[in-house]
């Protein structure tokens, strides 16, 4: 075997320093977005008329609107939605804490159990011949990666959330000057968020494998497994966050577009409607708070299940640590790729109208794929040997370095299609919106018929490409492949996640907009923007469960090699009922985050009719409406729904892993990937294309729009409802359910020696 161009030492420097270069590009973008001022001083630099071809005089004073009293209401609304997130993050992070602090201890028993809480060393899981750590060592490591884990996962999400409602009234503010001023502060923002997550990730985790190899030295084996503990914290985390920020969200949008546009005809975000405030915060809570925690968890256990089938391969049993952090050093390169092709849409070109929005959005997802498949070329070039072996059930099977770099490849081109599908299936720009908004003519029924069956169809392709490369990255390099696979989906994390992020700034920055009685003619512009937002937003969630898939796959890989399982058969017993019942999980799951979003929905609404009707003068706009009663009523239904979706994902290996042993929980877990993809794919899509299909009617761009229009009218009424029903289908079902496939497979992967040991109690009877 030919030793890797790329040394050892070259490594340790190679993967900090492009950490390194992530956060600081984040800080950069940081400070240009910072130069926006929510001061009403005047803009007077000598090239105010500079990039976008506007010039800074301000449409607002054309018009006779007081500059001043628009940019210190602005300001205002921003602080009331930062208050409101920052303070439902803090109480939701209580609780998850307590729970975080709890499933810790259970990790350190229940590993520890092993052996006994034997403090000898044994011989190795793999190689009976060798002699490894004891078992409380993998507890104790195991134990401490979880926290970490955690800590990590809350962190990415409180830091969107904070770059987020810094930059939603700087946008609107942009938007004075012209479209391109505000989709470049918006972008910038997103960026700034993706580039931290990617960085602060990489460098969590790379810091964490060098501290842990002091104690675990040649026993790479154990060190790789208790890293493991990392990637579950991350996705718990992010479970309680997806599923908390989601209900939230949905329970004050449904509140408060079921009142205020169906009932009482007021348009959306008017600030004489109650709920509005609460609906903001959720944007934050939700799609970026919750969708940071929800993206780093899947990275963090695509590296985690790469790395433990490495570590019992040939570059784990030798000792090759560049061919080792692979999963790593491409992420690495997925950064310093993300941080060119970011440039491409704030620097190299301009975006001067609303139509080149979308396209520059698309733009950026074709343009890191492409420099992403070099940089994986050459990665796979320098960082691994020409040929070695990968463990595949029991047996080292011999792969080549030209067919590891085809395994990433194809995950990252499987990422692209399932975006642009996705985009396909959601965009207002596409016949099949189109199509749903045109059922909308007959009322609301017809709306939700063929919102439903848009969704169940654009499943079809998505599950194409990642079958394709599931075939693929396993024929070439076994379950080793299927991780570098999901890795490579998720190595242009730092893109995905700029252009996710967008969405929800944008919406917020249109709030703000008519929030603080902006001009038509800037509404309009923030609806361009967030329109777009939210098509790049369903791009995003099909990343996030494509990924997902391939991800549980890698981690049931593992898991099953970590059981000592030499095949999963579906005629035994055991393993069928597994199936059947894993089948039925993310039924249960979905039907308990709906119902949790109707019931916060129902108070809300209730809550919102009662000022309508009991507080004189807010129709007329002359008294404020009580908005703290409204985020209360969000804040205490998510904190007490996120509880039980919860717990039925977290229990569900240990239940089955203890009593119905390891092949029963191979079962489930196989059972819950196969149809928990494919309901979390056509909710997502479905209630996207609800949305547009409503935005498309409001924007009445064309002939056809313009027949169905205007607000208000019959098809649009129908729209919005279609619209609301999807809302708990693309904000909470939906993206949690990735959340619950591979969080399972990497719980039952952390527990598999004590499963294998101790397991299946009901069978011993």
């Amino acid at each position: 075997m030919v030793a890797p161009i790329l040394s050892d030492l070259g490594t340790e420097i190679l993967i900090p320093i492009c950490a390194i270069i992530g956060i600081v590009f984040a800080l950069f973008q940081w400070s240009l977005v910072s130069k926006v001022k929510l001061t009403a001083a005047r803009d007077a630099s000598p090239n105010a008329a500079g990039k976008n071809g506007y010039n800074d005089y301000l449409i607002e004073e054309e018009e006779g609107i007081n500059d001043h009293t628009v940019v210190l209401k602005c300001a205002e609304i921003q602080n009331a939605i930062s208050e409101g997130a920052t303070s439902f993050l803090f109480t939701e992070y209580k609780y998850v804490g307590i729970f975080m602090v709890a499933f810790a201890v259970l990790i350190f028993v229940f590993l520890g159990s092993v052996e006994g809480f034997s403090t000898r060393h044994q011989p190795c899981t793999y190689d009976q011949t060798k002699i490894c750590k004891p078992a409380l060592a993998t507890a104790l490591f195991s134990t401490i990666s979880f926290i970490l884990g955690g800590i990590t996962s809350v962190i990415s999400g409180f830091l969107g959330m904070k770059i987020a409602t810094y930059a939603n009234a700087r946008t609107t503010l942009e938007a004075r000057k012209g479209v391109g001023k505000a989709f470049i502060v918006a972008f910038r923002s997103g960026a700034v968020m993706g580039f931290l997550l990617a960085a602060n990730g990489l460098l969590v985790l790379y810091i964490t494998i060098n501290l842990f190899k002091i104690y675990y030295g040649d026993d790479w084996g154990g060190l790789f497994e208790a890293i493991t503990g990392y990637g579950l914290g991350g996705s718990s985390m992010a479970l309680f966050g997806r599923v908390g920020g989601g209900i939230y969200t949905k329970a004050a949008d449904v509140g408060a577009d079921l009142v205020g546009k169906v009932e009482r005809n007021i348009p959306e975000d008017d600030p004489r409607n109650p709920a509005v405030i609460a609906d903001n915060v959720g944007d934050n809570v939700g799609d970026i708070a919750g969708m940071g925690s929800d993206l780093f968890g899947s990275y963090a256990e695509s590296s985690c299940a790469a790395l433990v089938v490495a570590s019992i391969s040939s570059f784990g049993v030798n000792h090759e640590f560049t061919a080792m952090l692979y999963p790593l050093i491409i992420s690495s390169v997925g950064i310093l790729v993300c941080l060119l092709t970011t440039l491409f849409a704030t620097d190299f070109f301009e975006i001067k109208t609303v139509k080149e929005i979308e396209p520059a959005l698309k733009k950026q997802l074709i343009i890191s794929t492409v420099f992403m498949t070099v940089g994986i070329a050459i990665v796979s070039w320098i960082a691994l040997p020409s040929s070695f072996t990968i463990f595949n059930f029991g047996v080292q099977k011999v792969v080549k370095n030209w067919q590891l770099f085809l395994c990433v490849a194809v995950g990252l081109w499987a990422g692209l299609i399932i975006g642009f599908v996705t985009e396909y299936y959601t965009s207002n720009a596409y016949s099949p919106v189109q199509d749903v908004a045109d059922s909308c003519r007959t009322g609301a029924a017809t709306n939700v018929i063929f919102g439903l069956a848009l969704g169940y169809k654009s499943v079809i392709i998505p599950i194409f490409a990642i079958a394709v490369s599931i075939f693929v990255s396993f024929t070439f390099a076994a379950m080793y492949g299927i991780a570098v696979a999901a890795l490579g989906m998720l190595s242009t994390i730092a893109t995905g996640l700029a252009i996710d992020a967008y969405g929800p700034i944008s919406d917020n920055a249109g709030g703000i907009a008519e929030m603080a009685g902006m001009s038509h003619r800037i509404r309009e512009r923030t609806d361009a923007l967030d329109a777009a937002g939210n098509t790049t937003a369903a791009i995003g969630k099909g990343f996030a469960i494509g990924s997902a898939a391939l991800v549980s796959l890698a981690l049931f890989g593992a898991f099953v090699s970590r059981a000592a399982i030499t095949t999963v058969d579906v005629l035994t017993p055991k393993v069928f009922i597994g199936l059947i019942v894993g089948a039925m999980l993310p039924y249960w799951f979905s039907a308990m985050t709906m119902k949790s979003v109707g019931k916060a929905a129902l108070k809300m609404v209730e809550e919102v009719r009662r000022q309508f009707n009991t507080i004189p003068g807010l129709m007329e706009g002359t008294t404020k409406p009580d908005y703290a009663t409204c985020v209360k009523i969000s804040t205490d239904a998510s904190i007490k729904e996120m509880i039980p979706p919860g717990a039925l994902v977290m229990l569900t290996p240990l239940i089955v892993g203890i009593f119905f042993g390891v092949e029963t929980l191979s079962g489930v877990l196989a059972g819950s990937l196969v149809s928990g993809v494919q309901i979390a794919i056509s909710a997502s899509n479905t209630g996207g294309a609800w949305d547009n299909a409503k935005k498309y009617i409001e924007a009445g761009a064309s002939e056809h729009a313009r027949s169905l229009g205007p607000k208000g009218s019959d098809p649009h009424k129908a729209a919005v409802i279609g619209d609301t029903i999807g809302d708990p289908l693309k904000d909470t079902s939906g993206p949690s359910l990735n959340i619950l496939i591979k969080l399972m497979a990497v719980e039952s992967l952390v527990f598999a020696p004590f499963f294998a040991t101790h397991g299946g109690l009901l069978f011993k009877i």
